[in-house]
């Protein structure tokens, strides 16, 4: 475990004090290798925190603007992207994708809708075929490849996350319907008018400030998983039927590689692979809780479910309590298991290891944590923002 001797730098406002502790204690008892976390209340900072070290050997402290490969917290960017292009009308949800995307109508694709690829229905999970090494860094061979094969289900019918494939799914949408990557849509139409450091492809002049993610101390700090990239068993308990038993998880038939590589921090992976700052996924948070970047409206339409309250995700923990009960938003993890405070209607996105970022607009808050000590994963069983989210909300009832 790490030593008393972190320093903690950066402000809490009155009444959240308790946030600075839990933090702390997250280097203190929790094993956090470097980190900050960033709350906004009302579009106002009451928390900007940071510690810790940005590489395994302690040599570069982490700093107010350190960057760190957020995983798929950056999935919340990603469908950010597209629903400023639905409010503006010239993406609709509802709409075939190969309305936008003529090629993706291959292979019994024709009728799939935008929606689905948001809401992780499309059948999509992985190519049709193994991809190799280095790949997920060439957009165009993924893309094609993702046009050409034949979902491993039949769209609609099922839930399952689409781990990787996801961003470029919908990152094709966007640039076909823009002309432009998703990574620079989001860099001039969000994070440059805020100011806020998010980046999906981190140009190279900025690598200087990454964080190198690193592994679990040890198998005994946090509840038994996987290591990243391994495939889980095939799905059990009644859900078996689905033809997805040949692709047991999509990285192994796209592999994301190296994620403390140049190549891999300038590519654009928009499921996976967005660089940011704390303070900048909760400035865009802040945003989207305010109601200044999407209408009340549209905020309403992603946080609405679109499966069943006990329809099992395939991907996710399959057969277990939590693959039966997980509900999507259109693009966001919705607040089924109080991972984003007590508001039921709080949506955002988490990334493996423990990153996480959220809006609660009934409350005002815009909220992001980020790491580089990769812990337990995407659903809330990550202790360290359970305890900073606990902290923050007896803030607000004690003092908001």
């Amino acid at each position: 475990m790490r030593d008393m001797t972190v320093r903690v730098h950066g402000t809490c406002a009155p009444g959240f004090e308790e946030v600075r502790e839990e933090f702390e204690r997250n280097f203190t008892e929790r094993g956090e290798l470097g980190a900050a976390v960033a709350v906004t209340v009302g579009g106002e900072f009451v928390v900007d925190l940071w510690g810790g070290d940005a590489d395994r050997t302690g040599t570069r402290p982490w700093e107010r603007d350190t960057l760190v490969h957020v995983y798929s917290t950056t999935k919340g960017m990603t469908s950010l992207c597209a629903h400023l292009l639905v409010q503006s009308g010239v993406l609709d949800l509802d709409a075939p994708v190969a309305r936008y995307w003529p090629e993706f109508a291959r292979a019994g694709k024709a009728d799939i809708p935008v929606r689905w690829l948001l809401s992780h229905r499309s059948g999509l999970i992985a190519p049709g075929e193994p991809l190799g090494q280095g790949t997920v860094l060439d957009w165009e061979k993924v893309t094609e490849a993702l046009a050409a094969s034949r979902p491993w289900w039949r769209p609609g019918t099922a839930q399952a996350y689409h781990a990787v494939t996801f961003g470029f799914l919908v990152g094709e949408v966007v640039r076909r319907v823009t002309g432009v990557p998703l990574g620079t849509f989001l860099r001039t139409e969000v994070a440059e008018p805020l100011g806020a450091d998010v980046f999906v492809g981190t140009p190279e002049s900025e690598h200087g400030r990454c964080a190198d993610i690193a592994p679990p101390l040890t198998a005994g700090d946090a509840p038994p998983r996987r290591p990243f990239g391994e495939a889980p068993d095939p799905p059990v308990g009644g859900i078996d039927e689905h033809p997805m038993a040949p692709v047991t998880l999509a990285l192994r038939y796209l592999p994301l590689g190296d994620v403390n590589g140049a190549a891999y921090r300038s590519a654009e992976v928009p499921a996976a692979n967005g660089h940011a700052t704390a303070r900048g996924l909760a400035a865009v948070y802040a945003e989207l809780a305010c109601g200044r970047l999407l209408s009340a409206e549209t905020v309403d339409r992603l946080r609405t479910p679109q499966s069943g309250p006990d329809e099992p995700d395939l991907m996710l923990a399959a057969g277990t309590p939590l693959a039966r009960s997980w509900q999507w938003g259109v693009g966001y993890m919705l607040n089924q298991f109080g991972q984003a405070g007590p508001n039921p209607r709080a949506f955002g996105h988490g990334g493996v290891g423990g990153s996480y970022a959220f809006a609660d607009p009934e409350n005002g808050v815009g909220y992001a944590y980020t790491m580089n000590r990769m812990g337990s994963g995407t659903s809330g069983e990550d202790l360290r923002s359970v305890h900073l989210v606990g902290a923050l909300y007896r803030g607000l009832r004690d003092h908001g």
